[in-house]
């Protein structure tokens, strides 16, 4: 049981990890937030950086309507 838990408890912590370091775009103008893949991401150049997602959050950001950022 013990090690059942530890191993659940591994699975979690990674999880939260994984989930928390994901790189997103950023655009510091209008604090929108998208996915990598998302086509305004790739239409952004001027104003977009690329930050992790909870980075991109604490500055304020926005989810995208499309890509849900």
């Amino acid at each position: 049981m013990q090690k059942f838990l530890s191993t659940l408890f591994t699975i979690i912590i990674f999880t939260t990890l994984s989930a928390t370091a994901e790189p997103v775009v950023y655009n510091t103008v209008t604090g929108k937030v998208h996915k990598p893949a998302c086509a305004s991401a790739k239409k952004c150049t001027k104003n977009c950086i690329k930050i992790e997602r909870k980075d991109a959050y604490n500055k304020g950001g926005v989810p995208c309507k499309q890509c849900g950022g």
